[in-house]
């Protein structure tokens, strides 16, 4: 959409006087017309221009699904009688179980295996680019899936678990950062959420699978569903081979014409990417103005340790808000006194209602934003929970055991809705063009290391000859529901609607979380001074 010449020439624009001058007044028009066109872009017209950055970011996503099903397998074989079998100590006449230690080793594994993998990918996306990136890391993970398939000790499933956490890292902060690079301002809650609701569709599948073969009582039992996880890289590598690259990653790199081919692939032929990719240039270009740093080191200092802060404590609290609880849903149900058989159903029911949760988050991020959707996930989440450990307290009945049962399910639709996908869109977004990589690596690895906390605490928690503690283990994550509440609604900002560019200003200027949401930013802002400047007032 253009605008009268007038009301964007770059010598009646105080935005030109905020960039860096190797920019020419022309391309400083271009990048304001994107972003007025941008902010009028809406979720229709949105929709029919950018069909194809869909598309891509649907493909790309994809690769979640895989990684969501294979992570899902060994949480919830704990609860499975020939896993249990195979690779646990025996613990009654015909009962047998996963000793806490190796639980913990095992789900510790993978996990340090993925944080290896996620802290390189900081550093490999940014040399080489996201595609490069996943085609390796899928011919990687192939061979070692091998491991776990035909693993015949602990000690061997241990080393696949590890080694397949490294293409897991990689995989893993790839997809949202892809997703929220290809998609416009009107679609850049939906890609992200579609990350989030990946892991929901690659864990229902796990959970299918799981629930099918719970009965078989042979070694493919369990063999089975880690063989299936060769049907995931072999289409996923024809399919990605011919995604077009990033368009920010080669703005990044200074290839402003391979961008706007880049752009080209994303788009139909009413969208003018040329101004797109001059808007992408005049946000680096003014972040290097306002020192924005591009080192992990950077990203935990001045303006940017702030961001480092919101996009990591985000996603620390989507694995506090269900600690021990959660990814061990089947193993929690099982402990409760359900047999084996409903355990599974009822965790399958776990990840449908996650999924409903989830498509239902996708309108409510665009009628009521980020802060106000997140503050209210933690007021529905800490309900359940907290009402799980209550009847942990009373007399132990069938009836309590099913009550707990469907709390936790209630409790998950929550998280669905909520905590779910929103750490998918906010670490996405929260950092600068130059560190949005390394950010949600960061972050990302956050979670996992809060993950390994859990993946050791919670056997010791909930293993019968251990804690034993079933429902009363809920009130540790309740607890934390409440901490989270408290740091949220002074520090987590709302950036719903918008871009990149006004994100990187706010925090500039030092805004307060609270006053994201109605910060106004006038298009004739001088961006660096007026930066600096309010960023004073508001340290006053």
């Amino acid at each position: 959409m253009s605008l009268d010449d007038k009301t964007v020439s770059p010598s009646a624009s105080h935005a030109e006087r905020a960039v860096p001058h190797n920019m020419s007044p022309a391309e400083i028009a271009d990048a304001q017309r994107a972003a007025l066109a941008e902010h009028r872009l809406g979720f229709a017209e949105a929709l029919q221009k950018y069909k194809k950055a869909i598309i891509w970011s649907v493909i790309v996503s994809m690769t979640i699904v895989m990684e969501s099903y294979d992570t899902i397998l060994l949480g919830s074989f704990y609860a499975y009688p020939t896993f249990q079998k195979k690779f646990g100590d025996k613990i009654g006449p015909t009962s047998y179980s996963v000793p806490a230690q190796w639980q913990s080793a095992l789900g510790m594994g993978a996990n340090i295996g993925i944080v290896i993998g996620i802290f390189a990918n900081g550093f490999l996306i940014d040399k080489f680019g996201h595609k490069p990136v996943i085609l390796v890391s899928l011919v990687v993970l192939t061979g070692f899936i091998a491991l776990t398939f035909a693993a015949t000790s602990r000690g061997m499933l241990l080393a696949g678990q590890i080694l397949c956490g490294l293409p897991w890292g990689t995989l893993n902060t790839i997809a949202p950062s892809y997703a929220i690079e290809t998609a416009p301002l009107a679609l850049r809650h939906y890609t992200p959420t579609f990350v989030n609701l990946c892991w929901v569709i690659g864990h229902l599948i796990g959970a299918g699978v799981l629930d099918g073969l719970v009965n078989n009582t042979t070694e493919w039992g369990w063999r089975l569903p880690f063989a299936l996880q060769w049907m995931f890289p072999l289409p996923l590598f024809a399919l990605i081979l011919f995604a077009p690259a990033s368009p920010w990653w080669l703005v990044r790199k200074g290839k402003q014409e391979e961008a706007v081919d880049a752009l080209n692939r994303l788009s139909d032929s009413s969208v003018d990417n040329t101004q797109v990719a001059a808007l992408m240039r005049h946000t680096v270009e003014l972040e290097a103005k306002l020192n924005f740093g591009n080192t992990y080191w950077d990203c935990f200092r001045g303006v940017d340790l702030r961001r480092t802060e919101i996009a990591c404590i985000s996603w620390i609290a989507q694995a506090l808000v269900g600690f021990s609880l959660q990814g061990n849903n089947a193993y929690f149900f099982e402990l409760a006194g359900l047999a084996s058989t409903d355990a599974f159903k009822l965790n399958l029911g776990v990840y449908a209602l996650a999924f409903l949760g989830t498509t239902l988050s996708l309108p409510l991020q665009s009628w009521f934003g980020r802060r106000t959707i997140w503050l209210a996930g933690l007021v529905a989440m800490f309900v359940p929970m907290i009402l799980i450990g209550i009847l942990a307290c009373v007399t132990q009945s069938s009836g309590i055991k099913w009550a707990q049962a469907v709390l936790l399910l209630v409790w998950f639709f929550m998280y669905g809705w909520s905590f779910g996908p929103l750490p998918y869109v906010i670490c996405s977004e929260i950092g600068s063009a130059q560190l949005r990589s390394k950010t949600i690596s960061l972050s990302r690895n956050a979670y996992y290391i809060i993950s390994i906390v859990n993946t050791v605490a919670a056997p010791y928690m909930l293993n019968p000859t251990k804690g034993n503690l079933k429902g009363k283990a809920a009130f540790v994550p309740a607890a934390f529901i409440l901490l989270i509440f408290a740091w949220s609604f002074w520090r987590f900002p709302e950036t719903k609607g918008r871009s990149f560019e006004e994100i990187d200003i706010m925090f500039a200027r030092n805004v307060p979380a609270r006053e994201f949401g109605s910060y106004v930013i006038h298009p004739a802002d001088e961006f660096d001074g007026a930066a600096e400047e309010r960023k004073s007032d508001h340290e006053r």
